[in-house]
């Protein structure tokens, strides 16, 4: 009776979907005298290759049936690959049944994802591309490892070769343990992938099990530090394109997935300034270098190494009048060739396309780790409610101050807590974000306009949360805002609105607010 060690591969089942490299590996495995059985599409290519191969239904005695559907779910097939073979019980019932041990599975799974990706694919045959047979042998297989060797990834074809040549036929343990673990990572993955579609079928938000599939799409230098090690997870790649500079970093990307996020407020022209994922500036305009003048005037120093995104095409006058400022990473839907000319002439600056109507359908939940697990929740997506809007004060905000209330709610959303967003009608004046105290945020948003030599009178002002005292509020008043907007909510709500009807502010409650932490 044979080791783990010793066992020697004799018979092979190959069924394979991405059909790279197969032929040449299947023609080694001939030459080294193994067995081939393979079914549908895979058996009829390597045999009009030449090489030696039956049909599974040689080894399970019956024929594929039901379209393909039932072909390999059989106990020839899974009694071969989980026999122990150092258990006389196991080679008694193998005997006595007349079934063989399957020494090597080589078998990689219907195109689900692809089909999933595939523009135009209809339900139905999605549901065609789930692979019943071939995730059943490979967790068969893969469990019984000792004993047969298992292949996803056509990587592996020549290493293995290789292996069995140096080694008369046999692959070691620790080579098989290896195979294994990459089977379960990914049949976990492909079954992922189909949960997320159910998931996404069915409407279903929050699941009371999640599953996340993801692969990794591009290895990064490093983390947020030096230190850290990081790599992109997922389809990042298929919303946005580079298109010239240096490779990203994982701050660029955070960046670069905050301001997109932000730019999907505005219908209008609008250039949004990002640094630190925070907006230093965005503005709307009949063009986007108008746009850039009024949100660079927020602050003229943060844009300096920050992000721009914009959600209209990139011409020659826009290229023109950012080209100046040095910036990490400019957004956009596209870039026109005269615009390129101009931008590329710095080799470093990353020039980004944004597919915004991706962007926006791929946004449902959000995941963040914890100590022990993660935090899961759906993506902020509403701005507000108009069932629960309403004006809390005496006096009725203007058309203007209303239009600049809704511009500043707009980005008050996009900052990290607690903001303060100082705005017009069409751009933002002043930004306090990411204070312990709100009244800190409202007080170092006023300085910064002060220092840009920003008047803030007549302004508007947009708290994403509500104001637990009138002190924020009045720091407001004083730096010369004449209407808030806020989710109210507050235990001193009344003393607020006191507040603002004393100094003739309009002040309206969202009932909705926008942490962002």
């Amino acid at each position: 009776m044979n080791t783990p060690e010793q066992h020697v591969i004799k018979k092979a089942i190959i069924s394979v979907s991405d059909k790279t490299g197969i032929v040449d590996f299947a023609k080694e495995l001939n030459s080294l005298g193994i067995e081939i059985y393979s079914t549908g599409g895979t058996s009829k290519l390597l045999s009009e290759s030449g090489i030696p191969v039956k049909n599974i239904s040689e080894l399970t005695g019956f024929p594929e049936i039901l379209d393909g559907r039932v072909k390999t779910l059989h106990p020839a097939v899974h009694a071969g690959l989980l026999a122990e073979l150092n258990k006389e019980k196991h080679l008694k019932q193998l005997e006595e049944h007349n079934l063989t041990s399957i020494d090597l599975l080589v078998v990689n799974l219907y195109p689900f994802e692809e089909t999933l990706e595939k523009q135009g694919s209809k339900h139905e045959e999605i549901i065609e591309n789930i692979d019943i047979g071939g995730p059943t042998m490979l967790r068969s297989a893969a469990k019984n490892y000792l004993w047969t060797a298992v292949i996803v990834n056509p990587k592996w074809y020549n290493e293995i070769i290789d292996l069995m040549k140096n080694n008369n036929k046999k692959i070691p343990v620790n080579v098989r343990q290896e195979l294994a673990g990459e089977v379960f990572t990914h049949t976990a993955y492909y079954d992922s992938l189909i949960s997320s579609y159910f998931r996404k079928v069915n409407k279903i938000e929050l699941p009371e099990k999640l599953t996340i599939g993801m692969k990794i799409q591009q290895p990064l230098r490093y983390g947020e530090n030096p230190h850290q090690k990081a790599q992109l997870y997922g389809s990042f790649f298929k919303i946005f394109k580079q298109l010239h500079g240096k490779e990203l970093s994982y701050n660029n990307i955070l960046d670069i997935d905050a301001a997109s996020r932000l730019i999907l407020e505005f219908e209008e022209t609008a250039l949004a300034i990002i640094k630190h994922t925070n907006p230093s500036g965005c503005a709307t305009g009949n063009t986007l270098s108008e746009a850039y003048h009024k949100a660079f005037a927020t602050d003229t120093a943060a844009p300096f190494g920050g992000i721009i995104a914009m959600n209209r095409i990139v011409d020659k006058e826009t290229a023109e009048t950012i080209h100046g400022l040095f910036t990490e990473v400019l957004i956009a839907p596209e870039f026109t060739d005269e615009a390129m000319q101009i931008l590329t002439k710095k080799k470093d600056r990353r020039l980004i396309t944004a597919d915004l109507k991706k962007l926006r359908e791929s946004l449902g939940f959000e995941i963040k780790s914890v100590s022990g697990g993660f935090l899961v929740q759906s993506t902020d997506m509403q701005l507000y409610d108009d069932s629960k809007m309403k004006v809390a004060t005496k006096r009725q905000p203007t058309k203007e101050e209303m239009s600049a209330l809704m511009f500043g709610w707009k980005i008050t959303k996009h900052v990290k807590s607690n903001s303060i967003v100082y705005s017009a009608e069409d751009r933002t004046l002043a930004v306090g974000a990411g204070q312990m105290s709100r009244v800190d945020s409202s007080r170092i948003a006023a300085e910064k306009a002060r220092m840009m030599g920003i008047d803030l009178k007549g302004s508007a002002v947009a708290s994403d949360a509500f104001f637990p005292y009138p002190d924020g509020l009045l720091e407001a008043v004083e730096a010369g805002a004449t209407a808030v907007i806020q989710p109210g909510g507050s235990v001193r709500d009344d003393e607020v609105i006191k507040a603002a009807d004393e100094h003739n502010i309009a002040m309206i409650f969202t009932g909705l607010r926008h942490f962002r932490h």
